[in-house]
């Protein structure tokens, strides 16, 4: 009996047994899969690029070139006038690359154009009173330009037309301008016109603005101070010396003076339908400009507009030569030598004058108003 217990005893142990192991099996068998997951799940984290530099690695080629097309393109600058002076709400239009697009200036005169096409393109820039003007060039891939200060030239007949002025009221304010303009607020500056476009003289200006020069202060003061240096180092001896000597020189200089003066800028001006102004050009290079100035010597504008030979001024200044032999003394005078000599001097001295007007005088001019701006080069010889 006792053999027989233990016998069932060990039955019960051997199925209790075999019972743990298959709960323990299908346990396993329960989280096999969860284990199997786990690593796969791991390795698919760890095999995205984390690193910043692994990422614009994977990018490749094709980004970069992408980046290289997406180069944005400018155009900008600045629309002035003759002094540099800003022009705000200037309209600015831009053709390129088929296309159009239109902006215009902000307070400060500037304008910009982005996401330009490289190649050519060519602006129109407008302003009002101001005639048009226009701009090209080429843009080349990778670039942007600031293009240069651009000038615009002041429209005579808009100003005609938004004053209500005719021509001849426009020209008599304009001269009315030019006689407060003075060197240091005290020398006459009225031949140089600031405003390129200024309407013609009538010959009754002209005459006017002559005498006008004339008979102004500076003129005498002037004279006094050559007609001393001639006395002091004996220019023209058969006039003596002493106050009598001294008057007599006075007296030739402003002759002298006063002849070319009507001869060169109102009496053959009016004859030959000449301006006897200097135009002050104001842009360009140094060289261009320095040319401009020494040519005009010996170039007049023309009432009509256009560009002449300066019939006016250099006759003026040889016949100015000529008349000044019947006051000049006997014994200084030869003839046709010295009208040759006074004739050269005068147009030299207004070659000189003209640089000196387009490059420095105008720092020191006061009383004038700017108006215009300079000139196109079609309206250049």
């Amino acid at each position: 009996m006792k053999s027989v217990l233990v016998k069932s005893v060990r039955v019960e142990e051997e199925r209790s047994s075999y019972a743990q192991r298959m709960h323990c099996a299908f346990a396993l068998l329960c989280l096999l899969p969860v284990c199997l997951m786990q690593p796969a799940e791991a390795q698919t984290t760890t095999s995205q690029p984390t690193n910043p530099a692994q990422i614009q690695s994977s990018q490749g080629v094709d980004s970069q070139s992408q980046t290289e097309n997406d180069f944005d393109r400018t155009l900008g600058g600045t629309v002035t006038d003759q002094d540099g002076a800003l022009i705000p709400g200037a309209r600015v239009t831009l053709h390129s690359a088929g296309q159009t697009r239109s902006t215009v200036t902000d307070a400060t005169g500037k304008f910009n154009f982005s996401h330009m096409a490289a190649g050519p393109y060519s602006l129109t820039i407008k302003a009002k009173g101001m005639e048009s003007r226009t701009e090209s060039g080429t843009l080349n891939e990778d670039e942007s330009l600031d293009l240069p200060p651009i000038a615009l030239t002041a429209s005579v007949s808009d100003e005609v037309v938004v004053s209500g002025l005719s021509q001849h009221q426009l020209a008599e304010v304009q001269m009315k301008q030019q006689e407060q303009q003075r060197v240091l607020g005290a020398f006459p500056n009225f031949y140089v016109s600031y405003v390129w476009n200024a309407a013609p003289l009538s010959p009754g200006q002209k005459f006017r603005l002559a005498i006008r020069s004339i008979f102004d202060p500076t003129t005498f003061i002037i004279a006094a101070g050559i007609a001393g240096f001639e006395q002091e180092t004996n220019q023209f001896s058969g006039y003596g010396g002493g106050w009598e000597g001294y008057g007599k020189r006075y007296g030739a200089e402003l002759a002298t003076r006063s002849i070319s003066r009507m001869l060169g800028a109102a009496i053959l001006p009016t004859v030959l339908h000449q301006d006897p102004r200097y135009f002050y050009l104001g842009t360009g290079t140094i060289r261009h400009r320095a040319w401009y100035a020494i040519s005009r010597a010996v170039i007049q504008r023309g009432d009509n507009g256009k560009w002449q030979p300066a019939y006016s001024s250099i006759l003026g200044s040889f016949g100015s030569g000529a008349i000044s032999n019947l006051y000049y003394p006997a014994s200084n005078q030869a003839g046709a030598g010295l009208t040759i000599e006074n004739g050269s001097l005068g147009v030299a001295f207004d070659a000189m004058e003209n640089l000196m007007e387009e490059f420095v005088l105008k720092k020191f001019t006061t009383g004038w108003k700017h108006r215009a701006a300079p000139a196109q080069p079609s309206a250049q010889p």
